[in-house]
Order: structure tokens, then C-alpha cells, then sequence
């Protein structure tokens, strides 16, 4: 009877029975249970990044920190995520996409669990580093997901479930503080967080390897023995490209063939979070100070606009199956930073805030449903989790620049409306502009393994 593995080498170039052949291929049992775990690790790690956020003002209040304080101290929070969210890319290139997931989620439990602990600001900035760690957990997710749903139709849709975890743990970490913040306090809720991320780490360890994976950890071994030709030929017969296996892969992701790919990505992740700063992280702040409403009804509009931010990502999702993953992305963001520019300026009822603010998060959060799924295409197989994570690292750099924006206009004495809008919205704008120059990979599982023409020119140039 054929194997799985045979059946692909065949497909593969008629390889046949070769012992040492992969199956690039996953039964449906295996892809449904790594995408459920992979969803809960997400919603966990999402639920301690944005609880920061959302319960600022409260710990503000109990520590006496002001609005510029509050922007200030999240700033520097950022600082830290950005240091951990780089690690994560060694990490899923070279120990594997699995145990990568397992270390991401633990670390969201564990900022959680030290975040309740907290006794003033310093403290708080240096613990909630390892949230970098956790919210990292996308790149496992992109990374590991492209790689285990191989050539299925509508992967995009497929992953846009599993990418829907963020407005889940931001809607988790709203309802939560809004039923239990009197009865246990913010430091209750973030503890809540702790022991569902060791239980799912514990269903991680049920998890199968990634096929790509286990092949570019094959010809790695064969380069390190000097059998280099054989390492080659082991990764076309899989369908990889994998020369330069043996090279770091933050070098290799700056090589000419990808180069303008990765600032241009880097660039878009970086100004779209002004929008996540602001909006998402922050978005009880701006709501509270910038339109003057309550804290109970901030909490309100956050779990209904989430609801809106999870039909964002289907929506996104599946667009970005039928058309362009790369202009659904940018259309969106552009989009968006037009409706959160319309809702600071516009009245303050809270119908029309309500309103503004979850379409604004329909079309700022549900782009990332298309994002993460077209970064693992975009990069080869060989360096992909190092690509992902780099450019996904930018993100905590736009947190520390937009809320160094925010914080630097309140302390002028300007109004949150005018912050939020050039720490946000404007940022959002132009991270949509910053996708349209990003490389195009017509939503083949195949393609990020081929250069585009125009930049086999520029190899060979060099």
C-alpha cells in the first residue's frame, strides 16, 4: 500500500519509496488539532498582551501615574517586547516550529502570572518583556500553519480561524475585566491567564513536527558532514529552496533576492502598530481621554468592536484567498486609518464612537488574518522563521515610536485627539502604502521558494 510519503515523493518528481523521503502532506486529524492548539495559544498570549493595555488606567490609578506616564511606561514596555520577539525566529529556524510554540505560550502564562505581582513601574517594565515572547506566538503560527497546510485550497480562510485568537483574547481580557475587576482586582485578572497557558503547553507536546521543518533540519545535517550536493538535491526533491543553509538566517534575509521585501514588510509592520498602540493596547485611554467616555462604557465598546475585529479576519481572510493577499492587506490598513481619523474628529455620542471604533478595528486587526499567512509564503523555507519574526519583531519598535509620539504631544499639551491621530491613524495609513511595494507571491504554496524575475536579475548582478 502507498504511504503518505510516497504518494508525495512521487508528485514530487517520481522519486518513489525512498526511505528518507518526508510527507509534506498531514492528514486532516493531524491539521485540525494543531490548528485548535494553536488558536488557544494565541487567544492566551493575545489575552496577557492587550490586558495591559485595558487595565492601565486601573493601575494608573493605583499607583498615581498620569496619562504621559501611563504612554511613558508602555513605551518602555514595548522596549523590552522588542528585545524577547527577536528571539523567537532562532528559535522556531533551528529548535523547531513545535517546541517554539510551547516556549511562546509559556511565556505569555509567565508575564501574566509575574505582571500581578507588580510593585511599581520598574518592575513592571522589566517583567513585561516576556509578553514579547508571547505575543510572538503569530510567528509560530504563520510559520508552522503555512508549512503544515501545504497546497490545501483556502489556507488563507483556513488560518483566518486561527488568526481570529486576537480578537478573542482582546474580548476575553475586556469580558474578564469587566465581571471580575471588582472582585479580584487587575492583579486576579492577569493571574486567570496563567494556568490556561500551561495546559495548553501541555497539549503542545502532542503536536507533530513540521514536514518543511524536517527537512531543512536534514540538509542542514548534510551540510555540516560536507555532503553538500546531497543536501541539495534532498531539498529540491521536497520542493525547498536550500542553498545557504549553513549561513545565519538574519543574514540571509537582507541577501538581494529578498532584500527590499523585508525592509518594505519591516516598514509596514512597524507603522501599523501606531494603530495597535493606540487603538488596541491603549484603546481605553484614547476612548476615556480623547472622547470622554466612561471606563465602563470603554470596556463595552472594546468587547463589541472586537466581535467586529473577528468577522475582520473571515472577512480578510477569505478575500485574500480569492484575490491578492498583498492589496487585500494594504486596502485594508488604509481603510482603516480613514475611519479611526473620522471617529477622534468626529462627535463624541457614543453611537457614533461605537460605531467608528469597530469598523475602525474591522479593518485595522482583520487585515492580519491575510498578513501573517502571506509573510510565510514570502519567505523561503530556509529562513522563514527568521523573516517572519523579524519583521513581526518591528512591531513592539511601532509601539515604542508611536507611543513616544503620544506621550511627547500630551506632554505639549496637546489634546489625546491630535496624539491618537499622528501616533495612530496616520500611521496605519501609510503602513497600507508601505504593502504595496512588498513582493507578490499570487497565493501559490509554491512560490516563495522562486526568486520573481526582477530580483534573479539583481543576484546575478552581485
Amino acid at each position: 500500500m502507498d504511504t503518505p510519503a510516497d504518494r508525495n515523493a512521487e508528485a514530487q518528481g517520481g522519486v518513489g519509496r525512498d526511505a528518507d523521503a518526508v510527507a509534506m502532506e498531514f492528514p486532516r486529524s493531524t491539521v485540525i488539532y494543531t490548528s485548535v492548539i494553536c488558536f488557544l495559544a494565541w487567544v492566551v498570549a493575545v489575552y496577557d498582551f492587550t490586558l495591559f493595555g485595558t487595565l492601565l488606567p486601573r493601575m494608573a490609578d493605583e499607583f498615581g501615574w498620569s496619562p504621559a506616564t501611563s504612554t511613558a511606561i508602555a513605551t518602555y514596555v514595548a522596549a523590552g517586547t522588542f528585545v524577547f520577539a527577536l528571539t523567537i525566529g532562532p528559535l522556531l529556524d533551528y529548535i523547531g516550529r513545535k517546541k517554539a510554540l510551547i516556549v511562546a505560550v509559556l511565556a505569555a502564562g509567565l508575564s501574566s502570572a509575574l505582571t500581578s505581582l507588580t510593585p511599581g513601574a520598574i518592575y513592571l517594565t522589566i517583567v513585561r518583556a516576556f509578553s514579547g515572547l508571547g505575543w510572538s506566538e503569530e510567528v509560530v503560527n504563520t510559520t508552522y500553519l503555512n508549512e503544515i497546510y501545504g497546497a490545501r485550497r483556502r489556507r488563507g480562510f483556513m488560518y483566518a480561524f486561527v488568526q481570529g485568537g486576537w480578537p478573542i483574547g482582546a474580548l476575553l481580557g475586556a469580558a474578564t475585566s469587566a465581571l471580575l475587576l471588582g472582585a479580584i482586582g487587575w492583579r486576579g485578572v492577569f493571574l486567570f491567564a496563567t494556568i490556561p497557558a500551561v495546559v495548553i503547553a501541555i497539549l503542545g507536546l502532542r503536536l507533530r513536527e513540521s514536514p518543511v521543518y524536517e527537512v531543512v533540519k536534514r540538509v542542514r545535517r548534510l551540510d555540516r558532514d560536507g555532503r553538500h550536493e546531497e543536501a541539495a538535491e534532498f531539498g529540491r526533491r521536497h520542493g525547498l529552496d536550500v542553498h545557504h543553509t549553513e549561513e545565519s538566517t538574519f543574514r540571509q534575509i537582507f541577501e538581494p533576492d529578498i532584500r527590499k521585501h523585508t525592509i518594505l514588510l519591516s516598514l509596514a509592520w512597524l507603522l501599523n502598530f501606531f494603530g495597535i498602540q493606540a487603538f488596541s493596547v491603549l484603546g481605553t485611554t484614547v476612548l476615556v481621554e480623547g472622547k470622554g467616555v466612561s471606563f465602563g462604557s470603554a470596556l463595552t465598546i472594546l468587547i463589541v468592536s472586537n466581535v467586529a475585529a473577528y468577522i475582520g479576519y473571515l472577512s480578510h481572510g477569505f478575500v485574500g484567498d480569492h484575490l491578492s493577499r498583498r492589496l487585500t492587506i494594504a486596502g485594508g490598513w488604509m481603510i482603516g486609518g480613514t475611519v479611526f481619523t473620522i471617529m477622534l474628529f468626529g462627535p463624541d455620542a457614543e453611537a457614533f464612537v461605537l460605531t467608528m471604533y469597530a469598523l475602525g478595528l474591522f479593518f485595522l486587526n482583520g487585515p492580519y488574518a491575510a498578513l501573517l499567512f502571506y509573510m510565510g509564503e514570502s519567505f523561503p523555507a530556509r529562513t522563514r522563521g527568521t523573516g517572519v519574526a523579524f519583521a513581526h519583531a518591528m512591531g513592539p519598535i511601532g509601539t515604542i515610536v508611536g507611543s513616544a509620539l503620544i506621550t511627547g504631544i500630551l506632554s505639549a499639551g496637546l489634546s489625546m485627539t491630535v496624539a491618537a491621530f499622528v501616533g495612530g491613524s496616520l500611521g496605519m495609513f501609510l503602513s497600507g502604502l508601505c504593502m504595496l511595494g512588498c513582493r507578490e507571491v499570487h497565493n501559490d504554496p509554491h512560490q516563495a521558494e522562486a526568486l520573481p524575475e526582477d530580483e534573479e536579475e539583481a543576484v546575478r548582478a552581485t
